[in-house]
């Protein structure tokens, strides 16, 4: 069985720091990646072990386990498991780049640490297991959501709007790619972050009926992923401003319908306005009460599933006449002599 010398491989001392340990791999995964050396094969063998290498170094259990056992590993744990495989996809733990192509395992790390082996492949099977087209990289993490507050007056609630909405978010930094290193120094532009902000104008639709507190989702504009993975995604939280004409009730919208003192009593048609600025005529019957509601079905809010809307429900405000002329003055004073005053 094969003993490797990780320390030897990442060409660092026993004695080194993490922060050594890490450079000396960041170092030599860029050398030996695939995308560097494409149909390199003793490349491609290079980088498996340096990723099998920083993976054992870079945990401290691990490394600690390592350095106890050394090369009499062999003695502590037997020879390896009959038909026992390397494992693809060796790019989990904290290994801070995304390593596509898969990487095995030695036997020495199977029996070391008790990695399960991975599946035989098929007979007919060469060169090394790929994942599926289009899943994400082993070690890929999506990035975090993000929220945003944004107000609305209460009209683009009722017929939904466009607004343009400029955000900064978090990017890859443009100077060392995400790596936040820049031949072995610290990346200046994002201080060894690996991000930077960046502003960003987007059309956001609103969609008509939202509320206090709705949630308008724009897929993959929160935070970058790591290691590959995609990015997160961005919720803006909506508040509505009041509009003193209009009360919401779920769903119904409340507004007063100021009413002539005649058609109140008469009965006539009466304008009632919409949140969007429209009208529409109500028709009362004669001897309408003051603060009596009439229900406008569908003239409420719109409701976000798509399902038709609200109702409005328009409550008469009797508006009662002013600087009557002598004539209007005596009719009144006529009509009350001829009703009872409880009545």
């Amino acid at each position: 069985m094969e003993y490797k010398d990780y320390y030897q491989i990442l060409g660092v001392a026993k004695t080194a720091t993490s922060d050594e340990i890490k450079k000396a791999f960041r170092k030599l995964a860029r050398k030996y990646h695939p995308d560097v050396n494409p149909g390199d094969k003793t490349a491609e063998a290079r980088f498996k072990e340096v990723n099998e290498a920083y993976e054992v170094l870079s945990d401290p259990e691990k490394r600690r386990k390592y350095d106890l056992l050394g090369p009499n590993w062999a003695e502590q744990f037997g020879p390896p498991r009959s038909g026992a495989r390397s494992r693809p996809g060796a790019s989990g733990g904290n290994i801070p780049f995304d390593f596509g192509d898969p990487t095995g395992f030695s036997d020495f790390f199977d029996a070391l640490f008790g990695r399960r082996a991975g599946p035989t492949p098929p007979p007919n099977t060469t060169g090394p297991a790929r994942r599926p087209t289009g899943a994400p990289p082993a070690g890929a993490r999506q990035g975090e959501n993000l929220e945003q507050p944004l107000q609305i007056s209460f009209r683009e609630a009722y017929t939904g709007a466009t607004r343009t909405y400029t955000i900064q978010i978090p990017d890859v930094c443009p100077t060392c790619k995400g790596t936040g290193e820049i031949r072995g120094r610290l990346c200046a532009t994002c201080q060894g972050t690996g991000q930077a902000m960046r502003t960003r104008r987007l059309e956001v639709r609103i969609p008509a009926g939202v509320d206090n507190g709705s949630r308008v989702r724009l897929a993959g504009e929160g935070q970058p992923g790591m290691n590959g993975g995609p990015p997160g995604d961005l919720f803006l939280v909506i508040s509505v401003t009041p509009d003193p004409a209009f009360e919401r009730r779920g769903d119904d919208i409340v507004t007063d319908a100021p009413t002539p003192l005649y058609a109140a009593i008469l009965g006539g048609e009466v304008p009632v306005t919409l949140p969007d600025g429209k009208r529409v005529l109500l028709t009362i019957p004669p001897e309408t009460q003051n603060g009596q509601i009439f229900r406008l079905a569908g003239k409420g809010m719109p409701r976000l599933k798509g399902d038709g809307a609200g109702n409005l429900l328009a409550r008469i405000q009797v508006i009662l006449p002013r600087n009557l002329s002598p004539q209007e003055r005596q009719r009144f004073e006529e009509l009350s002599r001829a009703r009872p005053a409880n009545i």
